[in-house]
């Protein structure tokens, strides 16, 4: 009998192992950042919340005085039916309120941080509001912490604040809020110490910001501002990622930038025209920004028969004609992307931002991988 017992366990474990990896993909998410404030006019009503698992509402800011979150008349206008507008068309997708951005001062959040009254304060009000229009979490961004005792004191917040939301739903029939935070793309290219223990032990996830390392203003060669790999420098998301698990952070609480737009350059010579290419300046625009939906009409107006070309050492597409080269992340970009942060294991990925798609081309490319 004790034989066919422990066939019995062992049968039972193998099967479980070999079933651990279809759970594991159960858990992927699929982020959507939204600004609610945004300068695009781009309608809650459009966005298309059957391709996203979670969408994040940005950016609240913070009262320098009470610290607590401060809407504006508009603000509490979109908040009061932003949720039920994004379950219409996926009754399961959470909405988060993205709390900071740079809306917020860098002295707001320092003084809030080290202050235990002023962490209770802030901490009460962003449930309080989550609560009031029916959001499921809350996502932190600290633009940036500057100091050894502004990480330390991120810390302690982290760990006040999972210790609210865990017990707000027990006087109440709420479940639990979510709770994450956006961090810059490597730990070690800040001079502060991030409190990588605390974020492991007290947010759900973490949404790596891996873009902006390169823009017009800031180099005069053209280049990848969200390179993926970048065999010359750290400068680039791979290493980022790397970095944060060294650290401490699981690869199953990271989640990966999708960016949504793209930078265009003035080449210097139009013949010369790969990636690395030297370049005046911006194009198009002053400072060389583009939305992607911007990008595509843009090719299609001025130069539809020219191949938009990839460059797998970086992960980053590109199209040139004449003087005007713009780089961005299209849909072999966006792929390889998506790949990446399965291979490595990560949460999942998210997106800056949806407003700046097109017919949603990128995000249907992403959600079918």
């Amino acid at each position: 009998m004790v034989p066919k017992i422990i066939i019995f366990v062992v049968f039972y474990v193998f099967l479980a192992l070999q079933l651990c990896p279809s759970i594991a993909q159960t858990n992927w998410i699929r982020v959507g950042y939204y600004r609610y404030s945004s300068e695009y006019g781009f309608p809650i009503s459009k966005i298309n919340s059957a391709f996203f698992t979670h969408i994040v509402c940005a950016y609240t800011v913070v009262n320098s005085t009470s610290y607590q979150l401060s809407l504006s008349p508009p603000d509490e206008e979109s908040l009061s039916t932003f949720a039920k507008t994004m379950k219409k068309n996926n009754p399961s997708v959470a909405i988060l309120l993205c709390v900071g951005g740079s809306g917020v001062s860098y002295s707001t959040f320092s003084s809030m941080v080290s202050n235990s009254s002023y962490r209770k304060s802030f901490i009460n009000s962003s449930i309080k509001v989550a609560r009031l229009y029916g959001l499921q979490g809350i996502d932190f961004y600290w633009n940036y912490p500057e100091t050894n005792s502004d990480g330390f004191n991120m810390g302690i917040l982290l760990q006040e604040w999972r210790a609210a939301i865990d017990s707000e739903p027990r006087n109440s029939n709420n479940s639990q809020l979510i709770l994450t935070a956006q961090v810059k793309y490597s730990p070690s290219v800040s001079s502060i110490s991030y409190p990588t223990e605390k974020m492991q032990q007290h947010l759900d996830w973490v949404h790596v910001v891996a873009e902006g390392y390169t823009t017009p203003l800031m180099t005069d060669l053209t280049s990848a501002h969200a390179t993926l790999y970048d065999p010359s420098t750290f400068v680039n998301t791979d290493y980022g990622i790397r970095e944060w698990i060294d650290r401490g952070l699981s690869a199953n609480k990271l989640v990966l930038n999708l960016p949504f737009y793209g930078y265009s350059w003035t080449l210097k010579n139009p013949v010369n025209n790969g990636v690395g290419a030297p370049a005046t300046g911006p194009a198009i625009s002053t400072d060389g920004f583009l939305t992607y939906k911007q990008i595509k009409y843009y090719i299609k107006q001025y130069a539809p028969d020219v191949r938009v070309r990839y460059n797998s050492t970086y992960v980053v597409n590109y199209w040139t004609e004449g003087t005007t080269w713009i780089g961005f992340d299209d849909v072999e970009a966006i792929t390889a992307k998506v790949s990446y942060a399965k291979e490595k294991k990560l949460l999942g990925y998210f997106v800056w931002e949806v407003s700046f798609d097109d017919n949603w081309v990128l995000s249907r490319t992403a959600g079918k991988l």
